[in-house]
């Protein structure tokens, strides 16, 4: 999302106004692609997906009639079967999406999603709002603004500030979400870095662990040498990859917000990923594994002249300590673990700021 962001503020800059689409939904549970973005381009050139298929098309033909008329609009959208399927939806595929055009001769546009970057940069959060209204307001239509953390506002936006307050306080304060004052209708869309949780191992903790990085919003990478377990029918909700062995941490794209679980089947492939992934900055490593697993490891691995410092940055045994016995637990207890390291770094992102 970042690199997205990056790009749209590169377009309006140089001058090149676009219709930015996103995936939401009004209420009840989120299509799985809620939040999906893409911008497309005046040359009718896409950057990001909104899940592919018929439901991405018609929204490249709906962003050229918001082109010509310059006003944003919010599109219903209702897929069955395997249109639904083919964009990875759930809840029937049933959703909206907001066509919104980004003028490049407005400077608060390229203001606003330059706050956006700078607040993904230093891992902070903030709100993206943005009302689309039948009745102008203060003139216009369309307003758009970005809160910040400590209530600080980006952009000209004519609200209520308590009101605003509330918007930002909305569900989970972390899901993409629409609200209605009266009959003026908000997105409310969260900007924080997700994270990106890479899975070790493709077994049966890994599966219910994925399953919950995404419900709490993060990004998932499961990565695992056995098709037969690393495939997309298991984890439908993650990004698969299936590598040869697991000496594969160079071909994975590691940095600052990402958050490694090394689960894998045994202890020669958890020392093999662990002895990489130390030489990472990722912002959280956890190894699953008992107390006598983790020293016989950290041994071998203080034998190969790995510092004391590096070893202290692995979780291990992995997870909160709920006494957790089934997959099911032990997932619950290791994400809850990477909830609190994600929020320790934002509420450190604020405190440095």
């Amino acid at each position: 999302m970042k690199k997205l962001y990056q790009n749209l503020i590169q377009l309006l800059s140089s001058g090149q106004s676009v219709v930015v689409a996103t995936v939401f939904h009004s209420a009840g549970s989120a299509p799985r692609s809620a939040g999906a973005k893409m911008i497309i381009c005046a040359d009718g050139s896409i950057i990001g997906t909104v899940g592919g298929g018929k439901l991405e098309a018609e929204t490249i033909k709906l962003a050229e009639a918001v082109r010509q008329t310059r006003q944003s609009m919010i599109q219903p959208f209702d897929l069955r079967g395997a249109d639904a399927a083919s964009t990875g939806m759930i809840c029937g595929g049933q959703g909206q999406i907001l066509l919104d055009y980004l003028d490049a001769n407005d400077p608060g546009n390229t203001l606003i999603y330059e706050a956006v970057l700078s607040i993904m940069d230093k891992a902070q959060k903030a709100w993206l709002i943005t009302e689309l209204t039948s009745e102008p307001v203060a003139g216009r239509k369309r307003q758009q603004c970005l809160v910040k953390q400590n209530g600080t506002i980006v952009g000209n936006f004519v609200c209520e500030p308590a009101f605003l307050e509330k918007l930002a306080a909305g569900p989970a304060k972390i899901s993409i979400h629409a609200d209605v004052k009266e009959d003026r209708n908000f997105l409310v869309e969260p900007i924080r870095t997700p994270g990106v949780a890479y899975l070790f191992g493709a077994g049966h903790v890994s599966r219910q662990i994925a399953r919950l990085t995404d419900m709490v919003g993060f990004i998932t990478v499961v990565i695992d040498d056995r098709p037969v377990f690393a495939n997309k029918e298991r984890f439908p909700q993650a990004e698969v990859v299936v590598v040869e062995n697991f000496e594969c941490i160079s071909q994975l794209s590691i940095n600052k917000d990402s958050y490694l679980v090394i689960v894998t089947r045994g202890h020669l492939h958890d020392n093999i990923v662990l002895e990489q992934a130390i030489e990472t900055n990722a912002a959280y490593i956890g190894m699953i594994g008992s107390k006598k697993k983790r020293e016989h490891i950290f041994r071998n691995l203080l034998a190969k002249g790995v510092s004391q410092e590096n070893l202290r940055r692995v979780h291990s045994p992995i997870g909160i300590d709920i006494m957790a016995e089934t997959p099911e637990e032990i997932a619950v207890s290791i994400v809850a673990e990477l909830i609190k390291a994600r929020a320790e770094r934002e509420i450190c992102a604020i405190q440095g700021s």
